[in-house]
């Protein structure tokens, strides 16, 4: 047990500098989080226009905060690994840090990003699109909390992917898609029930395909990133 403590903090001090690297980074250019606030902001405004004075099925007003939710992470995430090929600073990080830690840095550094942007566009969509009510407001915190890791899961792996594709603008949501469709339906599933007051227990069939959903990514990421790191 002594002897296996060392390498574990050696690598939580590597994926934590990798997520503070990043972080400083963002701090320094916000390009994501501009994007990603952008992208937000546009379409809701687009949802309200088009609406209009008509309004829309609780179901429907569910299923578009999610596709907003979508749409601007993959606006934003899909930079996570291109901007080390941009910087030249792909080789630097292999030989710096181990893959494992390189993914769970940039993994950590997505959910922070993503969580934020879940936050804000909620507050943003409740506040400016009526009709959208929460009644179990339990369900709809739950569904964000793993949605969230969701989409950071899947767009790391994605990201790390089309960081060296030629065509990495149109790539990342091609294939983002079917990967982040069970998801998608998922949340979505979960964001009706809590719309129309279902008790939390009813919600759990969502839950659970959620968390099998963040656990498999995860664990299948982490065993195959290391070829996509390095080839």
């Amino acid at each position: 047990m002594k002897a296996a403590s060392p390498p574990f903090r050696s690598f939580l001090r590597s994926a934590g500098s990798v997520f503070l690297k990043d972080w400083r980074s963002e701090l320094r250019t916000r390009y994501a989080v501009s994007a990603l606030l952008m992208f937000v902001v546009t379409t809701i405004a687009i949802i309200l226009f088009s609406l209009g004075s008509e309004g829309a099925s609780p179901d429907a007003l569910s299923g578009m905060l999610w596709v907003v939710v979508f749409f601007a992470a993959m606006s934003g995430l899909s930079r996570t690994f291109v901007m080390e090929e941009e910087r030249g600073t792909t080789l630097t990080l292999q030989l710096l840090a181990s893959p494992g830690a390189v993914f769970f840095g940039k993994l950590l550094f997505n959910l922070v990003l993503v969580t934020g942007l879940n936050a804000v566009t909620v507050l943003l969509y409740g506040a400016v699109i009526e009709g959208f009510v929460i009644r179990t407001m339990s369900i709809f915190v739950v569904t964000v909390i793993l949605g969230s890791m969701g989409f950071a899961a899947a767009a790391t792996v994605i990201a790390a992917i089309i960081a060296r594709a030629n065509t990495k603008g149109t790539l990342y949501p091609v294939l983002s898609f079917p990967i982040v469709l069970p998801l998608l339906l998922s949340v979505i599933e979960a964001t009706k029930k809590a719309s129309d007051g279902a008790f939390f227990a009813e919600a759990a069939g969502e839950f659970q395909l959620l968390i099998s959903y963040i656990v498999v990514v995860v664990v299948a990421s982490s065993m195959l990133f290391e070829f996509i790191w390095k080839d």
